[in-house]
């Protein structure tokens, strides 16, 4: 999930990634610093002014456009390997003024420490993927979602007339076939269950192009736009279909790559993404706590729904109730408003704005590896302020039994946690209170991680149930007279031990300590997942290894905010203060927000 990003691909990051090493300064990078080359440092805004303008968007338009940045609408990520190249030069040359800045800045305010270290952290990530991790010479799928993205971000938001989108749109289409070139070029050493997910999403991606973009552009009058549109549209599907017989064909059978990172690799991505630096071994262990902690409270909550049947049989009964595929939406919906009277009640958190997020089916590119998302306008768009909560439906192309399986995992409860997540109080308020935060500077609004993000999305889920939300008495006491509250509780934690096995299959599989279909497996047996689900979360895993930031998240705000209750006294604690607290800061790791609100630099778990 990203705060304002149609889709994650190495070249569009925008929650990106920051972290600091173990034996730095707080806030500071302490790798070797070669500064000879470097001019006098100058302003630190000024400094991030250019990361962004020379680097950050001028590689990665389709992120500019994303976050407002509407220079950037014409133009395409160059995916070759030249410009990758032109772009690990860059990151170094910066790293270099930002070592330098880091100098003058020893002395100076945290706001300013912090705001360098997230900068500084992107570089990081940025070298160590491209260097490293190397996903653009192993994943076909970034390169094909990668311009349906392009084009997304183009067609969700009426930010221009629709003849003027459609420009920009062709100009980017026109850019598009060159990018199989370069994947063609890249890609070696590729892992097979990549280019299986590429295989498998490309088809949706080609109907996006046949169907979906054309449909979002029906108001365009001008007939020589249309024309153009249609030459171009032509032409990437032509290159989309080339391109999926070639992965079949060619790249498929050479596919003997290993997808694993490594474990000095997802220390490091770890480090910079999240700014955490605890030890593997540790970090499993905590993971594994905290998954038998939530399998303990399941067992308990479906004992107190009917003490004559097993959890598996629990799990088997409340999946069993869900909406119809066609009602799916609409379930969705009709918890919105619930959840906001619920919040306001109970003075949970500031929502800053009342208009609501568009309710619709998640884009065809993106429904291979996400049941849910918010997308939501970047913190410098002017005109076009939707919002965007997406639900993926099943496939009518499904055998009856996978349709079944799927719509399992968004039974009734998991609907009430997932809409906690995305929406409220989750993804969707955050971005709100990113749009009205006094004082965030640029480098805030634009940079933040993942832990924090999903972290307070998966806090939330656990916390309004801790509140009382869909509760008789809104007291949250878990008793069997309430069975309505207790299959919420079960579908909360049952979202919870997903999240606790992405902790355990990602760790795991990327030191070499799991293989695939034991991380299905442990999706099935310990996480509680339909097998269907399974598979896909087990192939997330593969090309987003770290993505225990969920859990991870949570598990530091839930430390944070027992300390800072310690801190101010139960008597002066407020929740809906802690929460506002929080999310007044932007998005930045967790321990940067620990050090604002108690002052010190004390572990974060």
């Amino acid at each position: 999930m990203r705060i304002f990003s149609a889709t994650l691909i190495i070249f569009c990051f925008v929650i990106t990634a920051t972290a600091q090493s173990p034996d730095q300064k707080p806030f500071h990078d302490s790798s070797p610093k070669d500064v000879s080359t470097v001019s006098q440092p100058q302003d630190l805004n000024q400094l991030a002014d250019r990361y962004f303008d020379e680097y950050f968007f001028a590689y990665n338009p389709t992120a500019g456009t994303s976050a407002g940045f509407h220079q950037y609408d014409v133009k395409l990520e160059n995916y070759s390997r030249a410009s990758i190249e032109r772009q690990i030069a860059l990151l170094k040359k910066f790293k270099q003024e930002f070592a330098a800045q880091d100098m003058a800045l020893s002395h100076g305010d945290s706001t300013a420490q912090a705001d360098h270290a997230l900068l500084m952290d992107d570089i990081n990530s940025r070298l160590l993927e491209f260097e490293n991790i190397r996903g653009w010479e192993k994943n076909a799928d970034l390169y094909s979602s990668g311009i349906a993205g392009s084009a997304f971000t183009i067609m969700s938001r009426k930010f221009d007339t629709p003849d003027n989108r459609l420009k920009s749109l062709v100009a980017r289409e026109r850019q598009m076939p060159a990018v199989f070139d370069a994947a063609r070029a890249n890609l070696k050493g590729a892992p097979k269950v990549y280019t299986q997910v590429a295989i498998d999403q490309v088809p949706g991606i080609i109907s996006f192009f046949q169907h979906d973009v054309p449909e979002a552009f029906k108001d365009a009058k001008d007939p020589d736009v249309r024309a153009e549109f249609d030459k171009s549209n032509a032409a990437v599907i032509a290159s989309l279909e080339s391109y999926l017989d070639w992965l079949k064909k060619d790249l498929l059978p050479r596919s003997n790559g290993d997808f694993r990172i490594g474990a000095d690799n997802f220390r490091k991505k770890l480090l910079y993404n999240e700014m955490v630096d605890i030890d593997l071994d540790r970090l499993y262990d905590i993971g594994l706590a905290d998954l038998r902690k939530n399998q303990q409270h399941f067992k308990e909550v479906a004992y107190k729904l009917d003490p004559s049947k097993t959890p598996a049989q629990i799990l088997d009964q409340i999946s069993k109730d869900h909406p119809a595929a066609d009602d799916l939406l609409e379930s969705f919906r009709a918890t919105l408003n619930g959840l906001v009277t619920f919040i306001q009640q109970k003075h949970i958190v500031t929502i800053p704005s009342e208009v609501r997020p568009i309710v619709e089916e998640t884009p065809p590119f993106a429904r291979a590896l996400t049941s849910a998302s918010m997308d939501t306008p970047g913190p410098y768009e002017k005109v076009a302020k939707e919002a965007y909560f997406n639900v993926t439906l099943p496939d009518p192309k499904m055998s009856a039994q996978e349709q079944e399986e799927m719509l399992e995992g968004v039974n009734r409860g998991t609907i009430i946690s997932t809409s906690i997540h995305e929406v409220y109080p989750g993804h969707y308020t955050q971005f709100l209170w990113l749009q009205v935060a006094p004082n965030l500077s640029k480098t805030r609004k634009l940079l933040g991680c993942a832990s924090n993000a999903e972290g307070w999305a998966h806090y939330t889920e656990q916390m309004m149930l801790d509140e009382g939300y869909d509760s008789k008495d809104g007291s949250g006491k878990e008793v069997s007279s309430d069975p309505a509250f207790l299959k919420a509780r079960l579908g909360q934690l049952q979202d919870a031990l997903l999240r606790n096995a992405r902790w355990i299959v990602g760790l795991q599989m990327h030191r070499g300590k799991m293989t695939f279909d034991q991380g299905v497996d442990f999706f099935v047996k310990e996480g509680y997942q339909p097998r269907a689900y399974a598979e896909r979360e087990t192939k997330r895993g593969t090309s987003d290894p770290t993505y225990l930031y969920y859990t991870l998240g949570k598990l530091e705000i839930l430390k944070l905010r027992a300390d800072y209750a310690k801190k101010v006294g139960e008597k002066n604690f407020s929740l809906q203060k802690f929460h506002d607290d929080i999310l007044k800061q932007g998005f930045p790791p967790i321990k940067i927000i620990r050090r604002n609100m108690l002052g010190n630099d004390s572990p974060t778990l």
